[in-house]
């Protein structure tokens, strides 16, 4: 398919993340842009204030009629169910009807093209990425899976030599890129609906090794089971970082590459799995020939992404982090920081799991991940593209939480119930709705101290 017969591109499922950056690059580049969402959001209000007309029923008579000419490209999501009618009406009517990864992959295939894989990590990984290529004034676009804090977006066109997409592993959407350089930054067992057993998932992670173009290069995350360029913490990596200070919330580090020691560097990100991330991002933007000095310095500067251990309060008595953990590894990732980072403090846990099949297939390590907190207040399983399944709820996963300090609670009273904890460090977690939540608790605690 080429783009420069394209005129119109309608998209079914506009307001998600990914799909919204690819709306902003077709409106960029001067295509007509229109789409369907389930509801309204943030996102999707955004896009109607760009002029990128957005309905929220399932209806083919709310199509703009140029988005029934020909000359019009249709991207969906898979997360739309196959019965959805404006997706069919496109179908039997033989309009070129794609999924994202598909022209994630038409887009970036004349660029050089930097991939992200991983189970966790991609967005903030995508994210640093992006700023070291624009603190080091290299030409690119970036399609990201989070909202910037360095750029306030989702997308970025700094030119088009370089492209920085995420490879997501979700219904195998990596395997249509063919990046010149890749990294994984994890492995772990996730989307099971969709694979069955973890094995198959590591299979399409080799599987997506094979898509580099010939010359490229593979950056992995020490001890994973696919062969690269390796980096790492302290564990004798290709990269890897060493000598780790924590200096007023900030990490200073040695990073030692093939060919040279970067001495005292600067991160203000908490976490080791962010000092990893953003060991990758470096790692690869090194390969655009920009002195690692540069790109080193600018690691310092990188502001983080929404919904990413983001600080709403940050005071000497009383700390509100959000994070868009939705997976056991990572709110073990987000406990460790707060641990580090803010020792000796009780905190209490908001969590919303994100759907029924995962809480299933990670009921019991769900179960011990939140048991570190001091304090757990559970919200009901948030569906997103599932129905219920029978015996999979929040109040089964509550009974295996080994936490005498636990309770299931609605979003109605969530602020009651965090003002009853009297914590010194508050977490939200969930890829839910619950980030809409969180400016209302910000603006009550905030209010309240």
């Amino acid at each position: 398919m080429n783009l420069k017969d394209i005129h119109n591109v309608y998209f079914i499922g506009i307001g998600g993340i990914g799909m919204s950056a690819l709306a902003r690059y077709f409106k960029y580049i001067g295509k007509e842009v229109a789409g369907y969402d389930r509801t309204p959001s943030p996102i999707t209000n955004e896009l109607i204030e760009k002029g990128i007309p957005v309905h929220f029923e399932d209806a083919v008579d709310r199509i703009p009629k140029v988005f029934t000419q020909q000359g019009t490209l249709v991207v969906y999501t898979p997360a739309v169910p196959s019965t959805h009618s404006e997706l069919k009406y496109y179908q039997d009517n033989n309009f070129p009807v794609k999924k994202r990864s598909e022209v994630l992959g038409i887009i970036t295939r004349d660029t050089f093209c930097f991939a992200v894989a991983g189970t966790h990590g991609k967005t903030t990984t995508s994210c640093i990425l992006a700023h070291l290529l624009k603190e080091s004034e290299v030409p690119f676009t970036a399609f990201l899976g989070g909202v910037s804090e360095d750029f306030n977006s989702n997308f970025v066109l700094e030119g088009t030599k370089y492209s920085v997409v995420e490879a997501d592993e979700f219904d195998r959407s990596f395997l249509q890129l063919s990046p010149n350089v890749a990294c994984i930054t994890s492995m772990d067992a996730d989307h099971l609906d969709i694979y069955g057993t973890n094995e198959e998932l590591q299979q399409s992670f080799h599987d997506f090794t094979g898509k580099i173009k010939s010359g490229g290069k593979l950056f992995v995350k020490k001890d994973l089971p696919v062969e690269g360029i390796t980096f790492g913490i302290e564990d004798g990596s290709d990269y890897r970082i060493e000598n780790i200070e924590i200096e007023q919330g900030t990490y200073i580090f040695d990073l030692v590459t093939p060919s040279e020691v970067l001495r005292h560097i600067r991160f203000n990100k908490p976490g080791r799995h962010n000092l990893l991330n953003g060991l990758a991002a470096f790692a690869m933007a090194v390969q655009t020939g920009s002195p690692p000095h540069r790109l080193a310095k600018a690691l310092e500067t990188f502001k983080g992404v929404q919904r990413r251990f983001s600080y709403q309060i940050k005071e000497r008595d009383f700390v509100f982090v959000d994070d868009y953990a939705h997976h056991p590894t990572e709110i073990n990732a987000v406990y460790q920081a707060i641990k580090e980072m803010h020792p000796n403090e009780k905190i209490t846990a908001v969590f919303q799991p994100h759907l029924f099949s995962r809480t299933k297939d990670f009921v019991d390590d769900f179960a011990a991940s939140l048991s570190q907190f001091d304090v757990v207040l559970l919200l009901e399983i948030y569906p997103a593209r599932e129905e219920p399944i029978e015996g999979v709820t929040s109040a089964w996963l509550l009974d295996k939480i080994e936490n005498p300090k636990k309770k299931l609670i609605s979003k109605s009273n969530l602020i009651e119930e965090i003002k009853n904890c009297k914590t010194g460090v508050l977490v939200t977690m969930g890829a839910g709705d619950i980030g809409l939540e969180v400016p209302k608790i910000k603006k009550e605690l905030a209010y309240a101290s």
